[in-house]
């Protein structure tokens, strides 16, 4: 999918780039599978703020997509493909022979009127979702289940594949996006093909109107703060002494580089290796 750039009539045009959404062929959503989507501007139900840089933006409806693809067997062709405000990459919406609709996410290479399937004995074809133990070795993935009918949960978001690269007593070994190799039951599912809209992370918002659209709040460096509000905050200009610089924090007092992951987490024996840098 092709980005587009803008001419620098404006200060917002000249480092702005955006999606060209030429794959999209469907504007509105499917009524049936939408629901309302309440906001929370970052707030408890205390009213506290417990997640900074969120309020506002465009009202949304929620697009309930199917991470399962527990409908094994079902032939379903592809109708549209649509545009997700509430995540990065596209979805699709598919039709069943019995005439259900669904939506999943688009990998690429997705077309209007290609057939997708589920089930246990299934072509390994884009956007066709089978258990781990029948994906051929080396195949792009994404959509991955962590526990057997839990529905997806890894790699779903634009541009995002995972390689199956061994199997080994009843596991699947998948080499994640991070680089981090693991362990996954090969009665999980996962779905051919790597998430579409892969040029996402090149888009440039080129103004702070746009991420105030999407919902997002301006983010204020803590050493612009008082001592009150953030460790970093306070001080004399910029000066080392007399209360200026000190050690790199966050708002909650954890050095920069501090590692925060349990040391002992019972997922971690499933990881086979890290990348190393």
């Amino acid at each position: 999918m092709p980005l587009k750039t803008f001419r620098p009539f404006t200060p917002s045009n000249r480092y702005k780039v955006l999606p060209g959404f030429e794959e999209i062929t469907k504007s509105t959503p499917e009524k049936s599978l939408t629901e309302p989507l309440k906001r929370t501007g970052g707030r408890n139900n205390r009213g506290r703020i417990t997640c900074r840089h969120i309020g506002g933006g465009h009202k949304r409806k929620y697009r309930l997509v199917d991470f399962k693809r527990r409908k094994f067997d079902v032939e379903a062709t592809v109708v549209a493909i649509e545009y997700d405000p509430n995540r990065t990459c596209r979805i699709a919406l598919i039709e069943y022979t019995d005439g259900q609709k669904s939506y999943i996410l688009a990998p690429v290479g997705l077309q209007v009127g290609a057939k997708v399937v589920s089930g246990e004995n299934v072509a390994p074809k884009v956007g066709n979702a089978t258990p781990l133990k029948n994906v051929p070795l080396g195949t792009s993935i994404h959509n991955i289940e962590l526990v057997p009918g839990g529905g997806g949960k890894v790699a779903r978001s634009a541009g995002q594949e995972a390689l199956l690269s061994n199997r080994e007593e009843g596991y699947a070994l998948v080499k994640m996006p991070s680089g981090e190799i693991r362990k996954f039951n090969d009665n999980c599912l996962g779905t051919i093909g790597q998430v579409g809209n892969r040029d996402h992370m090149n888009e440039v918002s080129g103004k702070a109107g746009r991420s105030r659209w999407q919902g997002k709040r301006p983010t204020v460096r803590g050493m612009c703060m008082n001592p009150v509000d953030h460790p970093n905050g306070g001080g004399e200009g910029k000066s080392k002494s007399g209360g200026g610089r000190q050690h790199l924090k966050s708002p909650w007092g954890h050095v920069k580089g501090q590692k925060t992951r349990k040391r002992i987490k019972h997922s971690d024996k499933f990881i086979v290796s890290r990348r190393t840098k």
